[in-house]
């Protein structure tokens, strides 16, 4: 039975609200609804019971809320749900949400309600925690949600910093296993010894201070999802016990006897071509193929720039929420350095290149001069080593391909620190690492 509708004496309120906002529903800090616009009632067929959860008006029962989960959360959304007053299940409504006086005193939230029919196909889409408006990272989603439901091993290919960890996290939300844990191990982040104990567990005894029997993410991922995340980084021995485990449905802890019957869903991901690693020797054929079912390919931020003033202004958003500055805008000559810039961290050296600006400048405006230098001067990684730095053997500059240069300038900036040069960079420090071997920058110098 439906709760009484809009009081008279709020009703011109709404009025003057449906004049400037068209189909708008306000709501109160415990998402209960106090007032709606005609146009929210008209757009959704019927009249909007004051008091009503929103979170139970929007979504209903639907197994996909991202709009109750994010405003029970508290952060601010755009997205698409099916129509609450539809039996049509392809008519959709698009609800943005916007907080209502500051986040330690919010006084409630205001939803604007759309027609998805009149929404141009090219707009913003929010995926799991991914924003894009590219039609081939949507072609990835709807990827994604349909191979969601299956149990076959995926492997999720894309640069660091391109969404990969997200990627594994929406195929767990979506599958039948979701109700089941979801573990991350990264397999370039520990040497072989002690991955392998992190992988496949350890018996009692196994080794010196191995005091109880201890399992590891293979069995504590029984039931749902693990994630194995820069997979090409599996030493060869590991290789071949990750291929039985694939095989034979079960796992032999190291140092024990017996094999523990597991049922775990594989998802991998690597920014390497693993056909290319199998053809050098470093990578199993049969262990690529048991993990390459079904391939996902994200595309580089690079190669999406309309992405990037999008996600600039979803970083924005969050930060505005938490910093001690607020911006309302960038200035059109910010959004162009951004939009030239490559960001080989992708979406996460984006996200730090505006925490920088949160931090460098100041007032409602981001300008260019807020960003990270690297950013303003893609000659900056021309840059000559400073001569206190020339200990060590030193690659000549003109020699290095661009990423290289670039990665030794902010080295050089950070005076060799990695920790530094990571945050700088947008990837983490084993990433840096990696990366500084594969282009002959891991030298003496370099090596802290």
């Amino acid at each position: 039975m439906r709760k009484p509708t809009l009081p008279e004496g709020l009703r011109a309120a709404a009025d003057a609200l449906g004049e400037l906002g068209g189909a708008a529903i306000v709501i109160d800090p415990k998402l209960a609804i106090v007032l709606a616009t005609r146009q929210a009632e008209k757009l959704l067929g019927f009249s909007v019971p004051v008091g009503e959860s929103a979170p139970r008006l929007l979504c209903g029962n639907a197994a996909k809320r991202p709009v109750a989960e994010a405003l029970v959360e508290g952060r601010p959304i755009t997205a698409l749900i099916p129509h609450p007053g539809s039996v049509d299940a392809r008519r959709r409504i698009a609800v943005r949400s916007s907080p209502l006086g500051p986040q330690r005193a919010r006084t409630g939230w205001l939803l604007l309600l759309d027609d998805a029919s009149a929404i141009d196909e090219s707009g913003p889409v929010l995926f799991h925690g991914m924003w894009t408006q590219d039609a081939r990272m949507k072609q990835v989603f709807r990827i994604v949600e349909r191979v969601a439901a299956e149990d076959a091993t995926v492997l999720v290919r894309g640069e660091t910093g391109s969404g990969k960890e997200l990627v594994a996290h929406a195929l767990h939300a979506l599958s039948t296993r979701r109700s089941g844990p979801s573990r991350v191990l990264n397999c370039a982040a520990l040497p072989g010894n002690l991955l392998e104990s992190e992988l496949f567990g350890h018996a009692r005894g196994a080794f010196t201070g191995a005091v109880r029997d201890t399992p590891g993410h293979v069995q504590l991922a029984h039931r749902g999802t693990l994630f194995l995340d820069e997979v090409a980084e599996l030493p060869l021995e590991l290789q071949a016990k990750l291929l039985r485990v694939l095989e034979t449905r079960s796992v032999v802890p190291v140092g024990g006897r017996d094999a523990i019957p597991v049922d775990v869903r594989f998802v991998s991901a690597t920014h390497r071509a693993l056909r290319k690693e199998v053809d050098e020797g470093r990578f199993r054929a049969d262990l690529m193929y048991r993990l390459r079912v079904i391939p996902i390919f994200l595309p580089p931020l690079r190669e999406r720039v309309v992405d990037v003033r999008l996600l600039a202004e979803k970083a924005i958003e969050e930060l505005n929420e938490k910093g001690r500055r607020r911006i309302a805008q960038i200035s059109p000559a910010a959004i162009e350095v951004l939009e030239r810039f490559d960001f080989p961290g992708n979406v996460r050296e984006l996200r730090n290149a505006i925490a920088y600006a949160f931090a460098i400048g100041e007032g409602p405006i981001l300008l260019p001069a807020d960003l990270p230098p690297e950013l303003l001067d893609p000659e900056i990684v021309h840059e000559a080593p400073r001569p206190r730095e020339r200990s060590g053997p030193v690659v000549a500059r003109e020699n290095l391909s661009p990423e290289a240069r670039r990665i030794a300038s902010v080295l050089d900036r950070a005076s060799g620190n990695r920790e530094r040069a990571a945050q700088v960079l947008g990837m983490s420090r084993v990433t840096l690492w990696r990366r500084m071997r594969e282009l002959g920058l891991a030298t003496e110098r370099h090596r802290r």
